[in-house]
């Protein structure tokens, strides 16, 4: 429900509008959050005039609050500190839009309260309260939104194939409230986007990515991904992970849908965490299955090495749809390359050494990894789901247990490259690599514990094999 300061914003802007001589309305998804009571800090607030005069005017009768004005848009920004966060209102004229077949961008013009309301997207955000001294707090509904919000379905105000056509976001934008609503889209709606799928090609990566993103963050993002592809939007955006889906049936012996098998590993991971990157890796987690995927008379199918070349197919995947690239696309990399060691780990006789290497290659992500790996486990046999996820605890506090004995993680070797030069008097060459990679080996496989002396003692018995000798020996002064 409205917050006290809310109210009171509503009546500045009330007294503004009149000021003004403007009708304003709060208008979309505010207005709908409301009935649903989900918390909204965003408020829209249209006005039959100046979005920006009326964000100006209100802003100054509330102390002289900055404004942020956009030009292009003629639209205005004023936030108001609320606790410990801030109620933001966006102010803008009531308009009409529509877009050309060929482009992105919106034709606008002035238009009224009723315009305003024909051009939004579905009858929920279509909600508008009256903030005009006549009827203060009037609810106008009149594509019956609010009977949309109990039926708990999506629906578009005008023709779908119009609303559709004309700003194609729209359709991503019904499958993603379908799915942080666990609404029903209805079938008018469906078969709209069905036929209007090419439009999405019009729309900037950056804009569809946003909105996977928030489909990706829903409480069962399955949902969202069951609609995109049965839709036809997944194919344009995605067409890697459309290539998981089916089975295939040779000799008596079918593998899963692997599609399906991701948005089961997604729902896991989603139950676990909220990192949406997380979530993104569980999303390319099988990518490589199509392109790996290869019979063998002995075991059936297999999926060898699609953990390594689905790391190396992530990359053009997050270019092309505009992901952020850096530590968020390495730690993306990871997750895949990674995500059937601990399963290995699981199945076998858990070393030390394995172990080791696990939380040297992981680092502080290799919770996130397990995270991953559990979520992985959709098998229908209960009991060998369960004696999967009991030894995946197994392999758990095994890393507690090396990782307090041998503190590998994010661990650097205690020798480094300089320090072998200057014992050797050396300069960089391939030599110190292979000295480096002795030492890490060695200390990765038990031979030598984590500490200096003993590592230092060990690159001197390295490079001696390797005909060099020491002009300087640390360990005899």
């Amino acid at each position: 429900m409205k917050s006290f300061l809310q109210h009171i914003v509503f009546q500045v802007i009330a007294e503004s509008s009149a000021s003004l001589n403007q009708e304003s309305y709060v208008i979309g998804g505010f207005v709908r959050d409301l009935f649903l009571e989900r918390p909204s800090k965003d408020i829209d607030v249209v006005t039959v005039g100046s979005g920006v005069d009326l964000a100006l005017a209100v802003a100054e009768k509330m102390g002289g609050l900055k404004v942020n004005v956009f030009k292009n848009f003629g639209t205005a920004m004023v936030k108001v500190k609320d606790g410990d966060g801030w109620l933001e209102l966006e102010f803008v004229g009531a308009r009409k839009e529509s877009y050309r077949s060929d482009s992105r961008n919106p034709i606008v013009e002035q238009g009224s309260r009723e315009d305003d309301q024909n051009r939004r997207d579905f009858t929920i955000n279509a909600l508008a309260l009256s903030l005009n001294a006549e009827n203060f707090g009037e609810l106008i509904d009149p594509f019956h939104g609010l009977d949309d919000m109990h039926a708990r379905i999506i629906r578009t105000p005008l023709s779908p194939d119009i609303t559709f056509s004309d700003d194609p976001l729209r359709m991503m934008r019904a499958i993603r409230f379908a799915t942080q609503l666990n609404f029903v889209i209805v079938d008018e709606a469906f078969e709209a986007i069905k036929r209007n799928v090419e439009r999405i090609r019009i729309i900037s990566a950056e804009r569809i990515t946003d909105e996977m993103t928030k489909i990706i963050m829903s409480p069962k993002p399955s949902i969202g991904f069951d609609l995109l592809y049965k839709s036809g939007l997944l194919q344009e955006i995605l067409p890697e992970m459309v290539a998981l889906a089916g089975t295939e049936m040779k000799e008596g012996r079918g593998h899963k849908d692997n599609f399906y098998h991701t948005l089961e590993v997604l729902d896991n991971v989603a139950a676990a965490s909220d990192n949406q990157w997380l979530r993104w890796s569980a999303v390319f987690h099988d990518i490589a299955k199509p392109v790996t995927k290869r019979w063998d008379n002995d075991h059936g199918w297999t999926f060898h090495n699609h953990d390594f070349l689905g790391a190396k197919m992530t990359p053009a995947i997050f270019k092309r749809m505009k992901l952020p690239l850096g530590d968020t696309l390495k730690y993306v990399q990871k997750m895949v390359a990674f995500h059937l060691r601990p399963q290995v780990l699981s199945e076998s006789i858990v070393t030390d050494s394995a172990v080791r290497r696990l939380l040297f290659d992981a680092g502080d992500d290799v919770d996130d990894l397990m995270t991953l790996c559990e979520a992985d486990i959709t098998s229908k046999n209960q009991r060998k789901k369960e004696r999967f996820l009991h030894n995946f605890a197994l392999v758990r506090q095994k890393l507690v247990e090396v990782e307090e004995k041998d503190k590998v993680r994010n661990w650097q070797p205690p020798v480094d490259g300089d320090m072998i030069m200057k014992t050797f008097n050396i300069t960089p060459s391939p030599v110190v690599g292979v000295i480096k990679l002795a030492i890490r080996e060695a200390i990765l496989d038990g031979i030598i514990p984590n500490q200096f002396e003993e590592a230092y003692r060990f690159m001197i018995e390295k490079a001696i094999e390797l005909n060099l000798t020491p002009v300087n020996n640390l360990l005899d002064n």
